[in-house]
Order: C-alpha cells, then sequence, then structure tokens
C-alpha cells in the first residue's frame, strides 16, 4: 500500500508511523521544514506531491484549518482519490454542525470518505504498542484500504459504515474525556465514574442519532470502547485538560498543559447549542459547558449529576 498522511501534529507522526510499520510506502506532508518524520517515512513539504504520491490520503490537521487544507488539497485530487481524515472535531457550517467529511466533500472532488476513531492512543502507535482504530466509510473499498494500510500486529483496524456516526462518537467522546478526568481528579468513587460513562454514552447516542448517525454507534469501540480507555490514559490531552480544571487551573493554562490543540473546548459549547436548537435533551453536555466556562463549581456539577434525570 502507498498512504499520504496530510498533517504533521503528534496525531499525523503517530499514523505515519503506524503505517510504515504496517510495511506501506508512506508519505508525511508538512508545512513546517523541522519536522523529523518517523522511520521508513518519507518527508515532503509540497502537496501536489503528496497527493501524487499515493490513492489513500489521510487528513490530520485541527478542525479550524480543515477547510482551508482541504481547499487546498483539492486541487490536486480526482475522484481516484480516498480521502480519510482522523480529526475528533465538527466545524460550524450554516448555522449547524458539519463533520470533516462533509468538509471534504464539500471543497474537494474526491467523494470515496471515510473517518478514523477508536482508542488508540497517539504514544502507543508511535511506540509500536498494540493499538485499535476504527474506520468509518459507506465504501467498503475505503475501509479495505485503511485495514491494508494501517493494519499490523501492534494495529488492529475494525470498520463499519456509518461513516457519520463514527465521526460524532469520536467529537463526542473526546468532549466527555474531558469529563473523565475532571472527575477523577476531584476523586470520585469508581461507580460515579461509570454511572458517568453510561449516562454519557446513553445521551451521546442520541445526538448521533439526530445528527444522522446510528445511535449504536456509540455503543462499540468508536464510542463506549474510546471513552472506556479514558479512564486509564492519563496522558490524552482532553484528561489532563479536565483534571487541570478539577485542580483550579485557568482553562487557558489547563490547555497549555496539553501541549496540543483540544479540539473539546471550542466544541462543547457547540454542540450544547446545536442540541438546544433542535430539542435533544442533553444535561451532562449542559454541565460540561459549564465547567469549561467556569461557571459551576465542583460541588454543584456532582450535585448535577446526582440529581438530574436520565
Amino acid at each position: 500500500m502507498t498512504v499520504t498522511i496530510i498533517g504533521a501534529g503528534t496525531w499525523g507522526l503517530a499514523l505515519a508511523a503506524a503505517a510504515a510499520r504496517a510495511g506501506s510506502q508512506t508519505m508525511l506532508f508538512s508545512r513546517r521544514g523541522e519536522v523529523k518524520a518517523p522511520k521508513d517515512v518519507a518527508l515532503t513539504k509540497d502537496l501536489a506531491t503528496a497527493a501524487k504520491h499515493a490513492r489513500l490520503l489521510v487528513l490530520t490537521v485541527p478542525s479550524n484549518v480543515a477547510a482551508e487544507v482541504s481547499r487546498h488539497l483539492g486541487d490536486h485530487v480526482d475522484g481516484r482519490h480516498l480521502v480519510v481524515h482522523g480529526v475528533r472535531g465538527l466545524e460550524s457550517h450554516d448555522g449547524g454542525l458539519a463533520t470533516i467529511a462533509e468538509v471534504v466533500r464539500r471543497e474537494t472532488p474526491a467523494r470515496r470518505l471515510g473517518a478514523l476513531g477508536g482508542p488508540a492512543l497517539t504514544e502507543d502507535l508511535l511506540a509500536g504498542k498494540p493499538g485499535v482504530l476504527m474506520c468509518g466509510s459507506p465504501y467498503e473499498e475505503v475501509n479495505q484500504a485503511v485495514s491494508a494500510a494501517f493494519g499490523s500486529r501492534t494495529c488492529r483496524v475494525y470498520s463499519t459504515n456509518d461513516l457519520h456516526g463514527l465521526e460524532w462518537a469520536s467529537a463526542m467522546v473526546g468532549c466527555l474525556a474531558l469529563g473523565i478526568g475532571y472527575a477523577q481528579a476531584l476523586d470520585m468513587s469508581p461507580g460515579l465514574v461509570s454511572a458517568v460513562i453510561s449516562r454519557s454514552m446513553d445521551e451521546a447516542s442520541r445526538i448521533a442519532a439526530a445528527a444522522g448517525g446510528e445511535g449504536k454507534t456509540l455503543f462499540g469501540l468508536a464510542g463506549y470502547g474510546d471513552l472506556l480507555a479514558c479512564i486509564a490514559q492519563k496522558e490524552r490531552p482532553e484528561v489532563k485538560v479536565g483534571a487541570a480544571l478539577a485542580k483550579g487551573t485557568p482553562l487557558d493554562k489547563a490547555i497549555a498543559s496539553a501541549n496540543t490543540r483540544v479540539e473539546a473546548v471550542d466544541l462543547i459549547p457547540k454542540i450544547v447549542a446545536w442540541t438546544e436548537k433542535r430539542k435533544v435533551r442533553a444535561p451532562i453536555f449542559g454541565a460540561l459547558n459549564r465547567l469549561v466556562q467556569g461557571t459551576a463549581t465542583p460541588e454543584k456539577l456532582v450535585d448535577d449529576l446526582m440529581t438530574f434525570e436520565r
């Protein structure tokens, strides 16, 4: 397989390392010259070269620049390309929220699209530790290409045809992971943390279904599996931000402690506004919004968790 990773942040580097380890001819596109590519990964600063290298392209840029990068990428791709993204975000668009696959479809001629999700950690993929990825696409060709490009003895790739549900699952789990970090830093009991996780997935499945995905997708690796992994993922950026907020750290310093962009901070209030507009009941996301806005005390948040209706 040949594969090109578009974006050389930590997640892009991790996916490039995983693809190279799987035996794929891997190229990494970065506009920054100081990036050190993983072993057996070619580096380019030319987007045309990046697109020409492989039929399978994986977009790993932050959601706030996904439209811009996709627009430039659109000059170099055509209908033969398979474009997959690994972005845990959603874009504000036309008074609603668009998935990154919808952004790519809008900005490029590529039509066979997909997304990555699941509980795989950046550090695990970089180190070659066993991990699991989910690929979502209505095109079996895309799922098979991703499995061939990344699948190895240390990286298992599962697939679903529910692209929309997987994208919303990945975005929402990133938000909920912040809440897990917060709960653990407050030394909540394991029983209460498990209740938060269970109720969160129930709520997230309602939101995903309202967004046009399949609610059941949230009860698999893309949702439950990803969120359960947060319990032990202390270094996960969203978990670190949540833990810092629980200790009284101001939001800007909590974000800085993660050393990377944390999509969840900007996304939580957008999801809350989206659910309110569509009258989808989402009390846990409402509590998360008060958390990041700094408008509720830890005591009040715990009280909310214990008293609001399911």
